[in-house]
């Protein structure tokens, strides 16, 4: 009997200890699956999950790696000496606006051996060009081409050859670092996820180019734009902007004030528009110094007058020419009338009348330049990639203007300064300066900025441009 009960307390205890281990071991399972659950919450299996950061690690490594292939590509000898021999024919032979028939030509050439596909004429001589898969997403990148009517005075193997014309504001270092960025961007043509492009555009200098390149569509279908211009503000190797407003809106004015001409010696008998010319310059000056926020910078200019023929004869019309400039196009509109209605004003006051003209065909009206908060924040972080962070400034407001505003007047863009000063090599002088001279070691970077900007602005925008790593 003693046996029989041992036997059957031995039983009982291995059947609570198999219990005990059977509810442990599910406990575990369902600890296990809670926890996956957590990760999953929306059921999908696990696998999937896993195979989904997978993924994105892949994209991050493969986007780094592009990058660096672009960077690299632009560094490569053979293409950064092809880039300054581009450059130096350029300058050699500069062209002012809407003449920029051999400029155009050359680019044409180059185009034509890497084989990219363009259209021309556009806009008289403007190229524009396009590489990847041909629809949609579509990024642009602008380059200017024309010259200046200035005489160089730098003595160097590749000096203007063209009297009274010289590319004294970094055109011709434009549009070689654009052709830079194609030449890079062909290489990798089958990782393009869109359609890059490419603007060569004339007459910047005379504000009219963009425009007129805007008239025969080349911004049809385009979804942003980057352009870039070297300044010698900063360092080589350093790069400047700022998010929306950032160079001035640029327009010009000619006033005719007309009143009845007659001897000096008896004024009386005469309308002087002399006398009503004089106080409008003065009027105008009381615009920005006693009607404007002194915290919204603007600018009224008058820098021409004429007005008579002789020291004794009171003449029927007296001219004046100026400029004005503002950053916000409300500032830029209101500014335009106020300088109207004080010229009228003026003219009504002294018993004259005028004609005011803002559309001279030599000086247009540029609009104020305003970056996309949202594709500025993407050249940011390319130029970071390129440049490193320290090398990336925030730009303050410049009173400068450039017809790039045009485009960011139809399409979200972005401008970037490119620093190129280098004391060492006499790379110190502002634009238009007949001693203005390039550091052509900025032209990798240049190209790098232009092709990681497409490129990466193609990869994301089939996801979420924000998320740029």
């Amino acid at each position: 009997m003693s046996n029989a009960l041992t036997v059957a307390a031995k039983g009982k205890l291995a059947m609570d200890k198999w219990v005990v281990r059977s509810s442990i071991f599910l406990l575990f399972i369902a600890m296990s699956l809670a926890f996956r659950f957590s990760l999953n919450p929306n059921g999908k299996h696990f696998d999937s999950l896993l195979t989904c950061q997978n993924n994105n690690n892949n994209n991050i490594s493969s986007s780094s790696y592009l990058k660096e292939r672009i960077v690299d590509l632009a560094n490569d000898p053979h293409t950064v000496d092809w880039m300054k021999k581009i450059r130096r024919q350029i300058h050699e032979n500069p062209e002012l606006a809407f003449e920029e028939f051999e400029t155009s030509k050359l680019i044409r050439q180059q185009l034509d051996q890497m084989g990219i596909a363009y259209r021309w004429p556009v806009a008289r001589t403007g190229v524009v060009a396009t590489l990847g898969s041909g629809s949609s997403p579509f990024v642009a990148l602008r380059a200017d081409m024309d010259a200046l009517p200035i005489q160089e005075m730098v003595e160097w193997e590749h000096k203007s050859k063209v009297d009274g014309k010289m590319h004294a504001c970094g055109h011709d270092a434009h549009a070689a670092m654009l052709l830079g960025a194609a030449r890079i961007l062909k290489q990798l043509q089958d990782t393009l996820q869109g359609t890059v492009v490419l603007i060569f555009q004339p007459a910047e200098e005379q504000g009219q180019g963009g425009k007129d390149m805007i008239a025969e569509g080349v911004l049809d279908n385009v979804d942003a734009i980057f352009g870039l211009h070297t300044v010698h503000r900063y360092p080589t190797g350093v790069v400047a902007s700022r998010p929306g407003e950032f160079l001035a809106g640029c327009g010009s004015f000619k006033a005719k004030i007309i009143g009845k001409g007659g001897h000096a010696a008896i004024p009386q008998d005469s309308i002087d528009p002399i006398l009503a010319a004089s106080t409008a310059v003065i009027s105008l000056q009381n615009i920005v110094s006693r009607e404007i926020d002194p915290l919204d910078s603007q600018v009224v200019s008058v820098a021409m007058i004429h007005g008579g023929t002789a020291f004794n004869v009171i003449p029927e019309s007296a001219t004046i020419e100026g400029t004005f400039r503002a950053f916000s196009k409300k500032s830029f509109n209101a500014l335009r009338e106020r300088i109207k209605e004080v010229i009228e004003g003026q003219a009504a006051v002294h018993r004259c009348t005028c004609e005011v003209n803002f559309t001279g065909t030599e000086h247009p009206i540029i609009p104020p330049t305003v970056n996309d908060a949202r594709i500025y924040e993407h050249v940011r972080r390319v130029s970071i990639d390129i440049v490193g962070e320290g090398n990336v400034e925030l730009a303050p407001i410049f009173m400068g203007s450039e017809d790039f505003a045009f485009y960011l007047d139809k399409v979200p863009g972005s401008f970037l300064f490119l620093g190129m000063r280098n004391e060492k090599i006499g790379s110190i002088y502002l634009p238009h300066s007949p001693y203005y001279t390039i550091d052509e070691d900025v032209f990798p970077i240049g190209a790098s900025i232009y092709a990681v900007f497409a490129h990466s602005y193609l990869s994301n925008s089939t996801r979420n441009l924000n998320s740029y790593d």
